[in-house]
């Protein structure tokens, strides 16, 4: 299948290559085909949105991509790695290194501050507390709460919530970043102004995102969108 925009000038190297995917599940019926020969393409810097409704297969596809779940047949490549055959220890590394997630809920941490939970990841690899927390100060002051970096969970909006879920998101420098119905608990104002921040952060970075939606005016604004009906990614409107 063919993207709704030509490639991108400069690297022409995918961040992303998926051909022919496919998964499924077991049902009181036999098997459930959830995903049917899927083939997807990010280029870096690329903003791609994946419409769908409820149960439509988003959420499997986001987790094949990002190495959460097998395909039962098909290629997902990183760049030029081959990661659909790749041992357990082998996809942890590139979850760690390449992949950041961001989920309709946030999952931060209730009883760490703001700052504290964007620097979690950059702990866990082992980095200093003060390399870490300089890190997450920036990414904080990227994502517009600088002033915030003290507060726990409890004390931010949702919509702030979901900002330093992107800011631990973009700790260890991803290539990609998954968004799950990054907008799902937030009013109309403040998802829009959520995804305007996204699109930002895709522009003045390297990375790529892929946000599974079913709203179809935040869709609008990526670069690329795609339908995800059937277990097939089509155009809109096809």
């Amino acid at each position: 299948m063919r993207s709704e925009k030509p490639p991108r000038e400069g690297n022409l190297t995918p961040v992303l290559t998926v051909e022919g995917l496919w998964k499924g599940y077991p049902s009181g019926e036999g098997w459930l085909p959830v995903l049917q020969g899927v083939d997807l393409k990010v280029g870096p810097g690329e903003v791609v949105a994946i419409l769908g409704a409820s149960g439509s297969g988003k959420s499997t596809l986001l987790h094949v991509l990002g190495m959460l779940d097998r395909p039962d047949a098909g290629s997902v490549r990183m760049g030029v790695r081959e990661m659909a055959a790749a041992t357990e220890e082998e996809r942890a590394a590139l979850r760690n290194e390449a992949i950041g997630f961001v989920f309709q809920y946030h999952h931060l941490l209730p009883e760490f501050t703001a700052l504290e939970n964007a620097a979690m990841p950059l702990l866990i690899a082992g980095q200093t507390r003060d390399a870490a927390e300089g890190r997450a100060r920036d990414l904080l002051e990227l994502v517009g709460l600088s002033q915030r970096a003290g507060h726990r969970p409890g004390q931010l909006s949702g919509g702030e919530q979901q900002r330093v879920a992107v800011a631990r998101a973009l700790a260890n420098d991803p290539r990609l970043i998954l968004a799950d119905e990054p907008t799902g608990n937030l009013d109309r104002a403040t998802g829009e102004a959520l995804y305007k921040l996204l699109y930002s952060v895709a522009r003045r970075g390297r990375q790529s995102w892929v946000v599974a939606t079913h709203n179809e005016y935040l869709a609008a604004m990526a670069d690329t969108r795609w339908r995800l009906e059937d277990g097939i990614l089509k155009l809109p409107g096809s």
